[in-house]
């Protein structure tokens, strides 16, 4: 997930943290925004390609990806 959001997205990516944590949780934020828990929202991993997608959508359509293809 890290290295899909990175390789599209590194040139507006200012940090990217991951936090290990206990009990099976997995947690996605945006700017403090959760934007997807296996714990608490979607109660499931997340499917290949989901968290892009979500990350995708707030950063909106105008934002290209990288690298750049004319």
């Amino acid at each position: 997930m890290a290295e899909e959001l990175l390789s599209n997205y590194q040139h507006i990516i200012e940090e990217l943290r991951l936090v290990t944590g206990r009990g099976g949780v997995f947690e996605v934020r945006i700017n403090d925004d959760l934007i997807f828990s296996k714990k608490t929202m979607q109660k499931r991993h997340a499917e290949p390609g989901e968290i892009l997608g979500l990350f995708r959508e707030i950063v909106g359509p105008d934002v290209p990806t990288y690298p750049q293809t004319k």
